[in-house]
């Protein structure tokens, strides 16, 4: 798995490159000091995932984030995943970038084994990174909730619309599998056509998109 870091500070820099280099199926290939960079890097090494600081100087991550799913998206399929990596849980900055397209967030002061593990879970989408920091994240910078329901929430089937709210409770694919009796591949086709009606990228957008909307609540 091919990971660029980007990040103002190089002691974290280094210390993220040395954890996840230790990993024999993680490789840091590339490292950016600031969005602009970060956008650049991963154009020029088109890395997996991308572990991306909100707070740096000039192109902050949020506005890094945007840029770099754009290009991808103008290139086709493949586009990097990103991870966020914050100082503070409860940050609209974080809130910000995951609306922006990132696929989840984590601090900075995690262990080591949760930064390997969160590099591989948001790698692999078929579940949400920390769903309780997000329904959270979602509550305090959502948003009220719209006063009716979404134009796309009618156009879901009544399994598709259990799938997406077991998808906010962070459930992985065979976990709605197994409490919807289905099996897994139905549960992916299922997930396939709720990003597709919500209009968004991946289950992290589809459930912020299903709080704001009203259509799950956070609370």
């Amino acid at each position: 798995m091919r990971i660029v870091v980007a990040d103002d500070e190089r002691m974290v820099r280094t210390a993220l490159r040395a954890i996840l280099s230790a990993e024999p199926d993680l490789a840091v290939i590339g490292e950016a000091v600031d969005g602009a960079e970060a956008v650049s890097v991963v154009r020029e090494l088109a890395p997996d995932v991308v572990l991306m600081d909100v707070r740096m100087p000039g192109i902050d991550g949020i506005r890094a984030t945007e840029r770099i799913l754009a290009d991808a998206a103008g290139r086709g399929p493949g586009a990097p995943r990103i991870l966020v990596v914050t100082t503070f849980e409860n940050d609209a900055y974080v809130y910000d970038a995951l609306r922006a397209g990132a696929a989840g967030f984590l601090l900075k002061r995690a262990a080591a084994e949760d930064l390997v593990a969160a590099v591989r879970l948001v790698a692999r989408s078929d579940s949400l990174l920390f769903p309780s920091a997000l329904r959270s994240l979602a509550a305090s910078y959502g948003g009220p909730a719209a006063g009716s329901p979404p134009p796309w929430a009618a156009r879901l089937t009544e399994r598709e619309a259990d799938v997406l709210r077991l998808m906010a409770t962070g459930l992985t694919n065979a976990e709605i599998a197994g409490r919807m009796a289905i099996g897994p591949a139905t549960v992916k086709t299922h997930v396939a056509s709720v990003l597709a009606k919500t209009g968004t990228r991946d289950r992290t957008q589809a459930v912020i998109a299903a709080y704001e909307s009203g259509f799950v609540s956070p609370r």
